[in-house]
């Protein structure tokens, strides 16, 4: 049995999740764990001297909560897709389980960002990326300035960050179509795949 672990990071609202989601459903044996739903409790979020909640940072997020499922499927691949009740997506003949890691922090995380054998950054435009952030229904809802006050300037330190501590990131342009990207990355992903098949 082999594995392989495929990172999908990139900014908020960038089509991380969609991308995503689209690969889960063409690749056989392949799982999505999202960093999103590794959030501490709201009243467990910093803040900072503005009064806004500081989520867009690793402290915000159980990260080893979200480590430990990581290498429950490493251990296990074909028991972890059964415990979470996607064993429909198991397919015989085919001995290279695929993992996504998706989230807006993964190549932040150094722990995390080593296990990745493929990465896809997804960007977009401020104005794009806060046209689609006020359009989205957020618990608890972002407040009047949340976008200029947290969410743009982390992005951009948390980007630059990434950026002096990661290479071989592949950079997605977000304003393509989505049937364009997935196009693209699910063809890289299933060339690894038979990479990984004829390795022996």
């Amino acid at each position: 049995m082999k594995t392989l672990i495929v990172g999908v990071g990139g900014i908020s609202n960038g089509g991380k999740s969609t991308l995503s989601k689209g690969l889960h459903q063409k690749i056989p044996n392949c799982c999505i764990i999202a960093q999103d739903s590794y959030f501490k409790d709201e009243s467990d979020i910093p803040v900072d001297n503005n009064g806004f909640k500081q989520y867009d940072m690793l402290d915000a997020l159980k990260m080893d909560t979200m480590m430990r499922d990581v290498a429950s499927w490493q251990r296990d691949p074909k028991s972890f897709l059964r415990q979470r009740g996607l064993s429909n997506t198991l397919r015989d003949g085919t001995e290279v389980f695929v993992l996504i890691v998706e989230g807006f922090l993964i190549f932040n995380h150094r722990p995390l960002n080593v296990l990745f054998e493929k990465r896809y950054f997804m960007e977009i435009p401020y104005h794009v990326c806060k046209i689609r952030r006020s359009s989205r229904v957020y618990s608890p809802p972002d407040p009047p300035g949340y976008f200029d006050g947290h969410v743009w300037p982390m992005y951009l330190k948390n980007r630059q960050e990434m950026e002096g501590m990661v290479s071989g990131i592949v950079f997605l342009d977000g304003l393509k179509s989505k049937e364009e990207l997935l196009a693209a990355v699910n063809d890289d992903i299933r060339q690894e795949i038979e990479r990984l098949r004829e390795k022996d």
